[in-house]
């Protein structure tokens, strides 16, 4: 996914816990799938970043060599301008854009 384009907000904002809890039932159980869906955002764009910046990793091990790269600087504020990832999944569960299941609840309905 495209997280350059999301439409998440870029600073806090109080959410209300009665609308997360709306879909689940459950406000445990929303934040646990918020702060799951965090993590895998997190991890998305670190390893994005990296690729990024490892064009930019010199060979050297000098530290007489050490010399600023300014595209290098301009992806590195590009990235932390962006949304936060808790506030990228906050968003993406009040859209509806994420899939969760809960097993528990699965083996439960099939024992009805």
């Amino acid at each position: 996914m495209d997280y350059k384009k999301t439409n998440a907000p870029t600073t806090t904002v109080t959410q209300d816990v009665l609308d997360l809890c709306e879909d689940t039932g459950n406000i445990y159980e929303s934040v646990a799938i918020i702060a799951k869906r965090a993590n895998q955002i997190a991890v998305d764009l670190k390893t994005e970043l990296s690729k990024k910046l490892q064009e930019f990793a010199s060979t050297n091990d000098s530290l007489d060599e050490i010399f600023e790269n300014r595209e290098q600087i301009e992806i590195s504020r590009f990235y932390e301008k962006l949304p936060k990832p808790s506030l990228i999944a906050t968003q993406e569960f009040r859209d509806g854009k994420i899939y969760y299941r809960n097993p528990a609840k699965d083996t439960q309905d099939d024992l009805l």
